[in-house]
This record gives structure tokens, C-alpha cells and sequence, in this order.
């Protein structure tokens, strides 16, 4: 394979490409050159459209490169050049990771996680050892302690407005067209006692109901 330089600004994106390129996937992109430069070329045709590598050109050009390298595909027909396209990526995505090997390198790695393509937090998770597990399992979901305060002191100021609020009454019904008035008489309404009994509560904004912590 002859492997040719190019000046990026002379290289061009195909009319239609059927990968679409995230900005996270370009973040990591530019990671892996800055890590480890350009591992793969650029497949391009004779006349400088790319056929598979739109997404490490876009990488190469923020990361500040000039120029790459880059394979020319001669002699293929247009339609050769779709199917390029095409079977480029579908091939990548057939593959699958062989997980017990995955952990092997992981655990191998010792601790240097930083890995393009790679979430330093999730790689971490998985050499943790069961005790480590135990602690960060029983920290997940939990409020920090001065949220938790400010919640509470919401709550105490709901419960003491409440309290303080005069009972309504409902009126007995009006005369019905015969003019007998119904013998309903008016029933008062009487408010709930409060039901905090010490423990930590936040009331919820759309119902009024509370919610136990």
C-alpha cells in the first residue's frame, strides 16, 4: 500500500456520506492523534473525494494538522466507490469485544486509564474491588447534606404556614327548585395533623404530598 501526503484543505467530502460524525466522537478522534498521531490513512479517489475517513479528516483539521496521509483508491467505478463507502463502515460494526479479554488489558493497565473512546470513570468501575464497589454503590442517589438541609427547612416553613391557615368550611347546598333544602348540614373541614415525626421530608411542588427521604 502507498501510503501519499495531502494537504487537508485539498481533500473534499463526498456529496453524500452515510456516516454522521458526533461531536464527542470527533473529541475522541482528536485525543487518539494526540496521543498516538495518525495511525490509519485517509481513503480518497484520484480526484481527492474521501471514501472512508471523513470523521479522522474533521478531527485532523481542529486538531491543527495540515496535512495527512492518505491511500488512493484508483480505478474504481462510481458505484465501487459507494460500496467502498458502505462496506467501510458496516465491517467496523460487525466486530465484537471479546469482554474477558477486555478486563484482562484493563486490570494490565494498572490504574493508566486514559484511553481515546473511553470514559475514565466507567474503566474505573471495573477494576474496582468489591469493597470499593460497596462504597461507591451506597453513595449513588445520595443528596448532598446541604441540599438536604435546605429542603428540610422548606418543608418546616410549609408545615407551619399550614398549621396557621384557618380551616375552610363547605357551605350546605343551596335550595333545590322544589325549595326544600337538603338536611346535609355544613361540614367542616378539618386539617391533618402534622405527620412529621422526625424524619427528613421534601414536599412535592405539584401535589403538596410528602416525600420521605
Amino acid at each position: 500500500m502507498k501510503i501519499v501526503k495531502r494537504k487537508l484543505s485539498e481533500l473534499k467530502n463526498p456529496e453524500k456520506n452515510v456516516r454522521r460524525h458526533t461531536p464527542k466522537q470527533i473529541d475522541e478522534f482528536i485525543r487518539s492523534i494526540k496521543m498516538f498521531g495518525q495511525i490509519r490513512p485517509i481513503v480518497i479517489d484520484e480526484n481527492d473525494v474521501i471514501l472512508a475517513g471523513n470523521g479522522l479528516h474533521e478531527a485532523l483539521i481542529k486538531s491543527g494538522a495540515e496535512e495527512a496521509d492518505c491511500y488512493i483508491a484508483s480505478g474504481l467505478t462510481e458505484n465501487e466507490k459507494k460500496k467502498l463507502m458502505l462496506a467501510d463502515n458496516r465491517i467496523f460494526d460487525l466486530g465484537v469485544d471479546d469482554i474477558d479479554v477486555f478486563d484482562q488489558i484493563i486490570a494490565e493497565l494498572e490504574g493508566d486509564l486514559d484511553i481515546p473512546g473511553y470514559d475514565d470513570d466507567f474503566l474505573e468501575s471495573l477494576i474496582m474491588d468489591d469493597a470499593e464497589t460497596t462504597e461507591a454503590l451506597s453513595e449513588y442517589g445520595r443528596i448532598d447534606e446541604s441540599d438536604a438541609e435546605r429542603m428540610r427547612s422548606a418543608a418546616t416553613t410549609y408545615d407551619t404556614a399550614a398549621e396557621q391557615r384557618p380551616a375552610p368550611t363547605f357551605e350546605a347546598p343551596a335550595a333545590s327548585v322544589s325549595g326544600e333544602i337538603p338536611s346535609t348540614a355544613p361540614v367542616p373541614y378539618s386539617q391533618p395533623a402534622s405527620a412529621n415525626d422526625g424524619r427528613p421530608y421534601v414536599i412535592c411542588p405539584k401535589c403538596g404530598e410528602r416525600i420521605w427521604l
